[in-house]
């Protein structure tokens, strides 16, 4: 059962799709995750760009992010993200587009800039690299935006994204890679 691991809504159950449709982030990932990007997360815009469950977001509003964007394929998984948002407390706090990827950033590109990003798609689609390109392209990231990337076993060519710093890269244990990126902004 996962739970949100701090903040105003600490302890609240979040719940899941059934079955393998979605992948939600283990406990001991997430905690790492937030525990790098701590200081680095209130007063953020939020986008949950796969967002299954919605965990990543919700536990970003709980350590004072104001406001989050979810986005997912699957319009089950953003019932999901709903009524996780509605038990957390954050569900005003909160937008929900059910949408792929690409064509959200699209549609999104100048209407909306967002200052932390999850991007932790189902392994297989391998588009971490592709999705943050598309996000720097689109102009959809604030300078000083953070990016956090959990993969599978796509290799990710961090030197080749443009306007990014690694902040920290992870391996754990056979099958999830994790990159937090710092964004500088697009080379003029």
């Amino acid at each position: 059962m996962l739970r949100i691991i701090t903040g105003t809504a600490k302890g609240k159950r979040i719940d899941t799709l059934e079955g393998e449709a979605t992948r939600p982030t283990s406990e001991r990932i997430k905690e790492a995750v937030f525990s790098s990007i701590q200081f680095d997360i209130e007063n953020r815009r939020v986008l949950d760009l796969f967002a299954g469950s919605g965990q990543l977001g919700l536990e970003a509003l709980s350590r004072g992010a104001v406001s989050a964007t979810f986005v997912d394929a699957s319009r089950e998984a953003m019932e999901i993200v709903k009524k996780n948002a509605t038990r957390t407390g954050f569900f005003d706090a909160s937008k929900y587009l059910v949408s792929d990827f690409r064509n959200y950033i699209r549609k999104a590109s100048g209407r909306v800039k967002f200052d932390l990003v999850f991007i932790d798609p189902p392994y297989s689609m391998q588009c971490c690299g592709e999705a943050v390109r598309r996000l720097a392209d689109a102009e959809l990231l604030e300078g000083g935006a953070i990016v956090v990337l959990e993969s599978g076993d796509e290799e990710i060519d961090t030197a080749s994204l443009v306007g990014f710093e690694v902040i920290k890269s992870t391996h754990y244990g056979k099958k999830t890679f994790v990159n937090v990126l710092l964004y500088r902004g697009a080379e003029k």
